[in-house]
């Protein structure tokens, strides 16, 4: 699958005062949201690994029972890693971001492209959110509610967390900036 936008290997974010090219790097999110995506892809995953092995279990205690044990159990453990192992990879790399003076750009989908730009003239407040796996890899979203209906709150999870708070800052001393 081809992308419109590469994403760059670093994880700094470009500095305000720079501009916005659509077509230009992208800035890669933190390396510790991949681990978070997999974690989540593991417990989504561990019902269907629970629910196999009851399946094998009860055929095998079936006589009649056309296949061999750990058919059922092998198809579903293979599903499991690629679930577990190369979608959160995918996840991670069809995302990224940029930022420049005066608006920030968020790039995502890995089947559904997502590019959403959005003028910090529209901002109205900023989020920065931490669930407990984020806290405990020290990461965060950052969220952008913007004025309008359509794609009001912009998310851009998977951001280091004293980054998300300087992003959050810089946003808000622009805002402030081009309100006086």
């Amino acid at each position: 699958m081809e992308t419109t936008a590469s994403v760059s290997e670093t994880t700094a974010p470009a500095t305000l005062g720079s501009r916005v090219d659509d077509d230009g790097e992208l800035t890669r999110l933190h390396p510790n949201y991949k681990t978070t995506l997999r974690i989540g892809a593991a417990l989504t995953a561990l019902p269907f690994l629970i629910g196999a092995l009851i399946l094998e279990g009860a055929l095998a205690a079936n006589d009649a029972n056309p296949m061999p044990y750990g058919v059922i159990i092998g198809v579903v453990v293979f599903l499991a890693l690629i679930f577990i192992i190369r979608v959160p990879s995918r996840r991670w790399a069809a995302r990224g971001y940029q930022i420049s003076d005066d608006r920030l750009r968020v790039v995502r989908g890995i089947l559904w492209r997502s590019d959403t730009v959005v003028p910090f003239g529209r901002v109205q407040h900023i989020d920065v959110d931490q669930g407990p796996l984020d806290r405990a890899f020290d990461i965060a979203t950052l969220t952008l509610h913007t004025a309008g209906s359509h794609n009001a709150s912009v998310h851009l999870p998977g951001l280091g967390l004293q980054l998300a708070n300087d992003m959050r800052e810089e946003i808000r001393a622009h805002i402030k900036r081009e309100s006086m």
